[in-house]
């Protein structure tokens, strides 16, 4: 009776939340029952129920894929690039930012820095492919000025995960920075107060004040970001991916699309699916126990 007079006396809050908790369990937690189809011979005229049970069939052809290796290597690769160079991006961003006195100047930056993450990826990847152009592209254009030959990034392998995580900073970098501004707004301009009088400088500061406060706010995102390692974000893969660097830059994502919905192999595709999850979980897992230990904060 409690319960019951507690969400009626509240259900305009309840009913926010109701779109919420649908998406989930429309979307994410209904769909784990699919996951059964990873294994059996999935024939989408026989449906789930007339599929034929073949075990760990699919997960053994996984493994004993031979390109198999190399698609989570460059996978596992651009996710720790992307971790290190991507997920510290933000942090320095938001820093500087911080230091920015001249009110007009900072919302003019960071309007600017906002806006890519309003675009699409085909735009984006339109973008840095004409950029980087060895006929009009502006970085070959500035090779040239400075007597350079011009280079092929886009056809060279070696390039490509460079540009995938350079790209991909350009993009969230200042979507990235809302959250650490928001951080930063919560500590108490006393400290810094009491600092400068104690004698420290800016960089004392940072390093005894503002990162120890944003401590918290970076281990939660970081531990969601390795979580997260092996979904690297098909679309912007996709965009940037040809056949001449496809040796770098194939990851998980990309070759489910080629073997599931362009092969059809449903059933493979889904023990894939299943593989990152499982992997994803003990990433996250494992990290959040570390955490835990080393700094006192954690998921849960």
């Amino acid at each position: 009776m409690i319960r019951k007079s507690i969400v009626w006396k509240n259900w305009q809050v309840y009913s926010m939340i109701l779109p919420g908790v649908l998406f989930f369990v429309i979307f994410r937690y209904i769909p784990i029952a699919g996951n059964v189809i990873a294994f059996q011979d999935y024939n989408v005229f026989s449906g789930v129920a007339g599929s034929p049970f073949v075990g760990l069939k699919h997960f053994e052809h996984l493994f004993a894929y031979p390109e198999f290796s190399r698609i989570l290597r460059n996978t596992l690769l651009i996710s720790l690039y992307q971790l290190i160079f991507g997920f510290s991006a933000p942090i320095i961003l938001s820093l500087l930012l911080n230091e920015v006195r001249k009110m007009m100047f900072k919302r003019v930056i960071q309007t600017v820095i906002y806006l890519p993450h309003f675009l699409s990826w085909v735009i984006v990847g339109g973008l840095v492919i004409s950029a980087l152009s060895p006929n009009y592209g502006i970085v070959n254009e500035v090779l040239s000025y400075f007597g350079k030959e011009k280079i092929f990034f886009m056809q060279q392998p070696e390039y490509f995960r460079s540009i995938v995580v350079v790209s991909g900073i350009w993009k969230e970098v200042g979507w990235g920075t809302i959250i650490y501004l928001a951080a930063l707004a919560g500590i108490n301009p006393e400290l810094y107060e009491a600092a400068d009088v104690d004698g420290a400088g800016k960089l004392r500061q940072v390093f005894s004040i503002t990162l120890p406060a944003l401590m918290p706010t970076i281990m939660v995102l970081l531990l969601l970001r390795i979580g997260n390692m092996l979904d690297l974000g098909f679309e912007q893969i996709y965009i940037l991916l040809n056949p001449l660097v496809k040796e770098t830059g194939e990851i998980i994502d990309t070759y489910i699309y080629e073997a599931g919905l362009l092969g059809s192999q449903y059933s493979y595709t889904t023990a894939i699916g299943m593989f990152k999850s499982v992997v994803g979980l003990i990433l996250i897992v494992g990290a959040n126990q570390l955490s835990k230990k080393l700094t006192g904060n954690s998921l849960y």
